[in-house]
Parts: structure tokens; C-alpha cells; sequence
């Protein structure tokens, strides 16, 4: 049987493995866009083999990449902050609330 203190500290532990997935999406994200970035500007060039394409048009879908990673891990953000987003936990008892309230006058309307 889980005492309170027990599901407290799993889910704490659940949050801080969240926490730690959103730290690696941000690390990841900037090192694998960042080299992109760099190759794309050209500055990794020198590195590459000479049978590599350097041509600018060829590097056109790194745009395209860091947009679209880009919202996907703003996403990850609003999902990882949810917690500290006290509008819908406001929403929620407010709907709450409501629906109690209209529950309360429907019983009341048939006593």
C-alpha cells in the first residue's frame, strides 16, 4: 500500500525525469542545429570530404528543420511547464464549479 508519502515521491521523481527528457531535447537540439547552422554557413566546409556537396541551395532544408524542431520543442516547453500554467488549473475549477452549481439546481428544481 503507497502511503501519500510514497506517490508524492514518485511523482516528483516522475517530474524530474520529464524535467531531465526536456534538458537533453534543449542540448540535443542546439548541437545538432547549431552544426547544421555552422555547415550551412560554410564554416564547417574545410572538414568535409571534397566529394560533399557545398553548394548553398543544398543546405536550404536546414530552415525549414530548426522551424520545425523549433515549435515542436517550444511544445515540449508548454508541456513541461504545465505545472506552473495556473490558467487552466483555474479554467478546470472553474468548470468544476460550474458544473456542481448546475448539478445543485437540477437536483433542487425536482425536490
Amino acid at each position: 500500500m503507497m502511503t501519500d508519502r510514497d506517490m508524492a515521491r514518485e511523482a516528483a521523481k516522475k517530474r524530474v525525469q520529464e524535467l531531465k527528457g526536456y534538458y537533453r531535447h534543449i542540448g540535443i537540439f542546439v548541437i545538432v542545429n547549431g552544426t547544421l547552422l555552422l555547415l550551412k554557413l560554410g564554416v564547417l566546409t574545410s572538414f568535409l570530404p571534397e566529394t560533399f556537396p557545398k553548394e548553398s541551395y543544398y543546405y536550404d532544408w536546414i530552415n525549414a528543420n530548426i522551424l520545425i524542431w523549433g515549435v515542436i520543442l517550444a511544445v515540449h516547453s508548454i508541456i513541461v511547464s504545465r505545472h506552473r500554467l495556473t490558467f487552466f488549473k483555474k479554467w478546470e475549477e472553474r468548470q468544476i464549479r460550474k458544473y456542481m452549481d448546475e448539478d445543485k439546481d437540477d437536483v433542487d428544481k425536482y425536490r
